[in-house]
């Protein structure tokens, strides 16, 4: 796979940078860039995850609102993973989260998509 000095710079301008990336099962994860490989396997570190909550946990919210339009609030659930594998097949997208203080341009624009 031939891969072009541009891609290469681009991805070691986001090394040490704070990514979000969603996987197919509907988690986010959200940690520190340090490496990826040809697999698309991208390896975070100092990573949260975040789930959204249960089908039970949205019937219940449902159950006890007195709302009469049913609209209801519930956070996502979220653990300290510290270092994590996300599977490169497993990947449904990628975000870079801006840091107010430090803005870099990069070719796919400010938040721009990765992948």
């Amino acid at each position: 796979m031939d891969t072009s000095r541009e891609e290469v710079r681009y991805l070691q301008s986001l090394l040490g940078r704070t990514l979000r990336i969603h996987t197919t099962d509907m988690r986010m994860f959200v940690g520190i860039f340090k490496c990826t490989d040809m697999d698309r396997n991208v390896i975070l570190a100092n990573t949260q995850e975040y789930r959204y909550p249960s089908e039970s946990a949205v019937r219940a919210a449902m159950q006890s609102s007195t709302n009469q339009s049913r609209d209801i609030k519930l956070d996502m659930t979220s653990r300290l993973v510290g270092l994590v594998v996300v599977p490169g097949e497993h990947i449904t997208k990628i975000e870079l989260e801006e840091n107010p203080y430090e803005v870099r341009s990069s070719p796919a624009g400010a938040g721009g998509l990765i992948i």
